[in-house]
């Protein structure tokens, strides 16, 4: 950029040059993506490059990670892990955002993205898998299962959309946006990062808790299930309609 934006007038630039909202979901649309886009003009005028903050999204997400991990069910746990996971979260959207605005989007910064992203699924689920062993106590060692099957069927969540993204044909310049659908965009809110987030404040009692991450964990292999089958179908009708033009 020639010149300096301000605050404002960078906020007001990333709200012009938001990523389209198909496939988003409510949390992400109206509170993820919109207290990103102040952290990203908050990282402009900090003079913050977008690696930067995608190190920072890192620090606060895996400081509510080791919370579950290391510390004993409670209320106080549960609302700090919250605010960190969630502060993360909305970090993880403003490196993006603050690449656009400065123009320095870059294969390394998307590799580290993605890659820090696939890091704190998979580390979240196994800090749950130990804080149920050494701090709660489960009527069986069968509910230890719970956060493996959660973080297997996460990271297939996570790996399938961004694969199947990278392997779709390109959408052409000139063609206009996908409207976004609402009803879609509630339906996906079980499988936001965001509503996992919140079922964190449950850790201060460690019933509820278990049963809430155990109501996600099963809508999550739900969607695991059914988001496979769609992927699968429309990068074999991708790979059908090439055959049919050569």
């Amino acid at each position: 950029m020639v010149a300096e934006l301000s605050y404002g007038a960078a906020l007001e630039r990333l709200r012009g040059a938001q990523k389209t909202a198909k496939g988003v979901s409510l949390y992400s649309r109206y509170v993820n993506r919109p207290l990103g886009r102040r952290l990203a003009a908050a990282g402009y005028r900090l003079g913050l490059t977008p690696n930067q903050v995608t190190v920072v999204s890192a620090v606060f997400s895996f400081a509510g990670v080791a919370g579950v991990a290391a510390l004993p069910p409670s209320w106080p746990l549960a609302f700090g892990v919250y605010a960190a996971l969630v502060l993360g979260f909305a970090l993880d959207s403003a490196d993006g955002q603050l690449a656009r605005l400065r123009g320095q989007s870059s294969p390394a910064g998307e590799w580290l993205d993605h890659a820090v992203d696939c890091a704190k699924i998979t580390a979240l689920h196994g800090a749950v898998l130990i804080a149920f062993y050494r701090h709660f106590e489960l009527p069986s060692d069968g509910w230890l299962l719970v956060p493996l099957v959660f973080q297997l069927a996460a990271v297939l969540v996570f790996f399938g959309g961004l694969l199947t993204d990278k392997l779709k044909p390109r959408r052409d310049p000139g063609a206009p946006a996908p409207t976004p659908s609402t009803p879609r965009a509630v339906a996906l809110l079980p499988v936001d990062y965001g509503v996992m987030c919140a079922v964190f404040l449950l850790l201060g009692d460690e019933r509820a808790f278990r049963l809430g991450y155990t109501a996600l964990a099963c809508c999550y292999v739900a969607f695991c299930a059914a988001f496979s089958v769609k992927w699968f179908r429309e990068l074999s009708a991708v790979n059908a309609d090439s055959a049919a033009r050569s």
